[in-house]
């Protein structure tokens, strides 16, 4: 599907909303999401308070490309790059020592999960947006993960500043990605298959 006008005006509020440190409710490669400015603690804050989430419990954050991971993660193992390139379906991979993003976006011991998406909306914000963005199951926590836009509470929704237009007609498979921990040494194990 092209992007026509609709979509454009579309792309243009929910980067208007990123900028001014706002929440958006948006599709990605797996469920739909809460996202934000990752680099903005005072807009990772609301994200935690809107699905009411323990702070120690860390966010996942989406880039574009592989070629980004560098800005935001110190020693990236080669593998990194083979795992991302060979990855079936979505791929979170948890990273040590995150660099360049919100303190509280990042896990206590200093790691950030991050999944580079391939979605026809996600990649146009993302590349407008040119910085990372916050991705979060649209639920409140504790509550299962809503499979596609009908399934979302209207507390998630009156909570956020912008609702995407674009895919909530769409059926999503409803599926979390699999998540990956791996460490500076390449050494890699499942969190979630």
């Amino acid at each position: 599907m092209g992007y026509d006008a609709v979509h454009k005006e579309d792309l243009n509020k929910a980067l208007e909303t990123l900028k001014n440190g706002g929440l958006i409710l948006y599709p990605t490669d797996t469920i739909w999401g809460i996202g934000c400015d990752a680099a903005n603690a005072e807009a990772v804050e609301k994200v935690f308070a809107l699905k009411g989430r323990e702070q120690h419990k860390s966010l996942i954050i989406l880039l574009h490309s592989d070629n980004q991971l560098a800005s935001y993660v110190n020693d990236i193992p080669e593998v990194a790059y083979e795992l991302i390139e060979y990855a079936e379906k979505p791929l979170t991979i948890v990273y040590s020592n995150a660099k360049n993003l919100a303190p509280n976006v990042v896990a206590p011991d200093g790691s950030i999960g991050i999944r580079i998406v391939q979605h026809p909306f996600c990649e146009q914000l993302l590349k407008r947006f040119r910085k990372p963005i916050v991705s979060t199951s649209a639920n409140i926590s504790g509550e299962i993960s809503p499979t596609c836009f009908e399934e979302i509470s209207e507390q998630i929704k009156t909570g956020v500043d912008y609702i995407v237009a674009y895919g909530q007609d769409e059926k999503g498979d409803g599926k979390s990605s699999t998540v990956m921990k791996l460490d500076p040494s390449g050494k890699f194990e499942f969190l979630r298959k």
